[in-house]
């Protein structure tokens, strides 16, 4: 691109290849509606006022013009597509931009995992921003099957479309003074750097901030969120398929507050990308809670480009990247056109560009189970009560009970009429044989299992069942898919959804992966699951640095107190 030329269109003495006339311009940096025309140059937007020579005009008839959204904090991964049909989901949606660390691909194939998606993404109507991921794995409490430390991330920083140091999970290793977690992060040294402190208050979220950490996308109540964003953390204001948390935060929205929250998923499933959106769901949903529309849009672009540094973007405004969203009604923000980089790339939600299909060959055959019978699933009671994890609907931080427990001729069987199940995580990367058991509340299943190899943050197998025989269905199912999901019942596989792709991702279209998806959830609700999304649920059951008990490969984790739990303790 020709700065000379840029500057030439933007005083009309060149023509623009493209000017967008009558339109209502969302201007994020005053806050107001400006009628004006756009004139676009080499996918940049060399002037917003009076411009009508161009090879093209487009009469937009004063329709809103917006900026492309940016989705500050997601994992990819999660929606279980390939990068392709991700880009195809929420890119006809208004997301032209996304931030992701990619740390659930890296905990199976490690730097080739993310070298795979990102080179899937570079022909795509996609700005990928790259933070480098810090925690893989997450922690020593689990089997992963890759592991990045400290000169790994020194290489990866040093990427092309690294911006930073992802979400560093490992808060104790922080509070603790970890030598390696504290390299990661001096490493990152004027490069932004993401947080991950579910609960922290006080002196440790003030030891937290101090070792250089920027944000944070875990809180759930308003009071944590506010003590963060008063120590000088961004808040990011999460809403996916399993947190959900935009209706408790939203109130600390305000005049003086805004400009330090940004909207964000997460992690959301291919079903929600289908049906309801991406970040443009989001917006949607906090203007529908009362929010003011251009302050919505707000903190789904400018705000996210100004804490990660995206010069270019987040703004309709001269010398910005020509990432444009035109919409009819700012109160529900649906797409009617979408330009990337000047291009017209999608229109009334269908793509208009053209999928390159990739190959995840080097990244299949990650499942690897050394042999073991059903008994190996059998767990023996060691007290009065047993340490039962319960699920709290629309969140991933669980509850710690104790409870008594039935047990036939001495083993503990699930309790379907108490809600507590049986959950195994089975290690699926390096054949070690360690198989985590424990109870879970929550899902309402009466019979039959659910397993998945989309476990966060190692991908181990984890399963939770109402007999030990229907656990071992599903897992071995897993194992023969090379990753997946599965339901099972009475001893026999009811259905299933391949992820064959680091047991991530399908390689099929969205609209596939989607149904298969919805398919798997109505087979979940006639087993008796009352979770909406009982597979993103169970996902997170293994992740051991969200309060307060998990379960990993390695065994009951009690997140509070950073341990293992010990049998007979």
């Amino acid at each position: 691109m020709s700065k000379e030329h840029l500057i030439s269109v933007a005083r009309g003495e060149l023509p623009a290849d493209l000017v967008l006339a009558n339109a209502r311009v969302v201007n994020v940096f005053s806050g107001e509606i400006e009628p004006a025309n756009v004139a676009i140059w080499g996918g940049r937007i060399a002037g917003v006022g009076d411009y009508h020579e161009a090879k093209e005009v487009l009469d937009l008839g004063a329709k809103y013009l917006v900026p492309g959204l940016i989705n500050g904090h997601t994992h990819l991964e999660s929606s279980m597509l390939s990068v392709g049909q991700y880009a195809r989901a929420v890119v006809p949606r208004g997301t032209l931009a996304a931030v992701t660390d990619l740390h659930e691909i890296a905990n199976v194939c490690g730097l080739d995992g993310i070298r795979y998606v990102l080179d899937c993404a570079r022909r795509l109507p996609l700005e990928l921003f790259l933070m480098a991921p810090s925690c893989v794995p997450a922690t020593h409490m689990e089997t992963s099957g890759a592991s990045l430390g400290p000169d790994d991330i020194k290489k990866v920083l040093r990427w092309r479309g690294c911006i930073g140091l992802g979400e560093v999970m490992n808060f104790p290793g922080v509070l603790a003074g970890d030598e390696n977690v504290l390299k990661k992060i001096s490493s990152a040294e004027g490069k932004t750097v993401d947080g991950h402190a579910p609960g922290l208050s006080g002196r440790d979220l003030n030891a937290y901030i101090a070792a250089g950490i920027g944000s944070d996308h875990e809180s759930v109540s308003l009071d944590e969120a506010r003590e963060k964003l008063g120590r000088g953390m961004y808040l990011m204001i999460r809403e996916g398929s399993s947190e959900k948390n935009l209706d408790a935060l939203l109130p600390l929205v305000s005049d003086k507050t805004y400009p330090r929250c940004l909207f964000v998923v997460d992690d959301r499933s291919c079903v929600d990308l289908l049906n309801d959106g991406d970040i443009d769901a989001v917006v949607r949903k906090a203007i529908g809670r009362g929010l003011d529309p251009v302050r919505a849009i707000q903190m789904a672009t400018i705000n996210a480009a100004v804490y990660f540094r995206l010069k270019g973007l987040g703004a309709v405004a001269p010398g910005y990247l020509a990432n444009l969203i035109v919409s009819e009604e700012l109160t529900d923000l649906r797409a009617d056109m979408v330009f990337y980089r000047g291009a017209l790339v999608a229109r009334k939600g269908e793509p208009l560009f053209t999928l390159h299909k990739g190959t995840g060959a080097g990244q299949t055959h990650t499942v690897n189970i050394k042999p073991y019978g059903v008994e190996s699933l059998r767990l023996f009671p060691v007290g009065e009560a047993e340490p039962v994890i319960e699920v709290i609907p629309g969140q991933i931080i669980t509850r710690k009970r104790m409870e008594r427990v039935k047990v036939r001729g001495g083993v503990i069987v699930p309790d379907t009429e108490r809600d507590i199940l049986k959950l195994a995580v089975v290690e699926r990367h390096r054949a070690s044989g360690n198989i985590g058991l424990g109870l879970v509340s929550g899902f309402g299943l009466k019979r039959g299992a659910l397993a998945s190899s989309i476990a966060h943050d190692s991908h181990n197998i984890v399963c939770v069942g109402a007999s030990d025989e229907d656990i071992f269905t599903a897992v071995k199912e897993v194992e023969r898919l090379n990753g997946g999901l599965v339901v099972a019942a009475g001893g026999r596989v009811l259905d299933s959804l391949a992820l064959p792709v680091a047991g991530l991702l399908s390689e099929e279209p969205l609209e596939i992966v989607a149904n298969g998806l919805e398919r798997l959830e109505g087979l979940a609700a006639d087993l008796g699951n009352s979770l909406p999304s009982p597979f993103a649920a169970l996902s997170f059951l293994a992740l051991p640095v969200i309060p307060e008990l998990r379960l990993t490969d390695l065994g009951m984790v009690d997140v509070n107190q950073f341990r293992l739990i010990e049998r007979g303790s």
